[in-house]
């Protein structure tokens, strides 16, 4: 394993973040707050650790898939570890695990919080917490691609551990203009959501956090009701949209700018993303009718999380725990389901659950008819069988995950619904899970710190689609042996 190239791509991912950090740094200026001082701080610290790192002397530059899924892991604990210092060293959140666990859950668009008033914290805090989002929504390191190109070699390495989906391509022949092209588009369809959002009567700075948050998917907000606060249908609707559009595969909204319709028009997934929509927010919306007395309320609440849920974002505009339990079971549903491969959402993604369909229904006719000749299709192309197994094995390493979890949360002794749907919603980075602790109205304060480092571990590996994680664990397991063995030839 190249070991000082790994350094080398993480000093320049730390110095990254100490660069961002200005950004809060400013807002606090802006507010004339003192906690600008600990962003700075922060910031010199990182942009001095990963100089050092980044400046480390190697002949052999090149990494292959190994080093790439090992970095991306690396990267996204590094930065979460440094980002939450700022919330900590403040006081803001004067708990190291909680400062992490709030981190993490923003890098990897979860939204899960520890915090019980987040209206306390100050604007440079609330901006960095939403910022993450940002960030993390498209990647961290695709971010960093588009600004800092490598060789091409190592981009698409690093792009495939990151980029969520069963399949990765690039845009066009170069990987850093793949990434500048999908945050170009990432970036515009945030500003336009910022204008509409101050249409409704929002305040800028409040437009922009909760665009970031959309944007990412996430589902931070600056208000303890979320965007209920604003009780507006208006608002409703346009963050409705967005968290939609959010959830779609950004490759389409290339072939968009290219205006090849032909193609959008195609793609299978997005037929399935706009039927299971469609499909759950009815039966919702009826399902629901009798607690908001008329169809538009009624629409307007299960459209919302409906949208919130499959696109993993996490707001909330009512308490969904109070509904009927054929609508909680159809929310939990869309937990497991996600948005689409390519997006910024989280979730199995639908893609993966039409490959997982489409095999299951191939097997079925195979019993049926043995010498049948069966191929699975999607979006008119035949699955290969390297694809298909990955994924098998992510949903059988998802699975293995949640209930090693499950297992591991259940110690604590609390309810089931909660034992059960904290590690679920936190490997789907959806957010709110079920129950009165850490439901739409609830937060994650009163688990353990060993509770909420097990739920940090499945943000990061559903963000990351889980193998990433793994191998970092495989890699580490590697290295203490070796250890182990020079210290016994002693």
């Amino acid at each position: 394993m190249n070991r000082k190239m790994i350094f080398r791509i993480l000093g320049n991912i730390i110095m990254f973040e100490g660069a961002i950090m200005l950004l809060p740094f400013l807002v606090s200026l802006i507010y004339k707050e003192h906690t600008a001082i600990y962003f700075i701080i922060t910031a010199a610290v990182a942009i001095a650790i990963g100089y050092i790192l980044a400046n480390l002397k190697t002949e052999n530059r090149h990494i292959y898939a190994k080093e790439g899924f090992i970095i991306v892991a690396l990267s996204w604990v590094v930065v979460s570890l440094v980002g939450a210092l700022p919330f900590y060293i403040s006081g803001e959140i004067p708990n190291y695990i909680d400062a992490f666990f709030e981190t993490v859950s923003g890098f990897t668009t979860t939204g899960s919080t520890i915090l019980n008033d987040i209206e306390v914290l100050s604007r440079g805090m609330l901006f960095w917490r939403c910022f993450t989002h940002w960030i993390g929504g498209m990647g961290v390191l695709v971010f960093v691609l588009a600004l800092i190109p490598k060789s091409e070699g190592q981009d698409m390495f690093l792009m495939k551990a990151e980029v969520p989906g069963p399949v990765v391509g690039k845009l066009v022949s170069k990987v850093h203009m793949t990434a500048r092209i999908l945050y170009g588009i990432y970036a515009f369809l945030t500003v336009i959501e910022i204008i509409f959002l101050l249409f409704g009567g929002m305040s800028l700075f409040d437009s922009i956090v909760h665009a970031f948050s959309t944007a990412g998917t996430g589902g931070y907000a600056i208000k303890n009701s979320s965007i209920a606060f604003y009780n507006s249908y208006y608002i409703d609707m346009v963050v409705t949209v967005f968290m939609l559009l959010f959830g779609i595969n950004f490759n389409l909204y290339y072939l968009l700018l290219l205006k090849d319709f032909k193609q959008i028009f195609k793609s299978e997934e997005l037929r399935w993303y706009i039927l299971i929509i469609a499909v759950f927010t009815g039966i919702i919306t009826v399902n629901t009718l009798s607690i908001y007395g008329n169809v538009s309320e009624s629409f307007r609440y299960s459209i919302f999380q409906v949208a919130s849920i499959i696109t993993t974002t996490g707001f909330a505009t009512t308490d969904f725990g109070m509904w009927p339990t054929l609508s909680q079971i159809l929310l939990l549903l869309l937990m497991v389901v996600g948005a689409c491969a390519g997006s910024t959402g989280g979730g199995m993604k639908i893609s993966r659950i039409m490959i997982l369909v489409k095999s299951a229904k191939c097997s079925i006719k195979k019993m049926v008819s043995p010498r049948s000749v069966t191929t699975i299709n999607v979006e008119g192309k035949s699955v290969d069988k390297q694809v298909l197994d990955f994924a098998y094995s992510y949903f059988v390493v998802y699975a293995l995950i949640f209930f090693a979890s499950v297992l591991l949360i259940s110690f604590e002794n609390l309810d089931i619904l909660t034992t059960l749907t904290a590690p679920l919603t936190c490997l789907g980075n959806v957010g709110p899970g079920f129950g009165d602790l850490i439901g739409p109205v609830g937060n994650f304060s009163s688990l353990s710190s060993f509770s909420k480092i097990v739920l940090s571990f499945d943000m990061l590996a559903g963000r990351l689609e889980l193998f990433p994680m793994i191998l970092l664990f495989y890699s580490l397991k590697d290295c203490i042996n070796v250890a182990r063995e020079k210290v016994l030839k002693r």
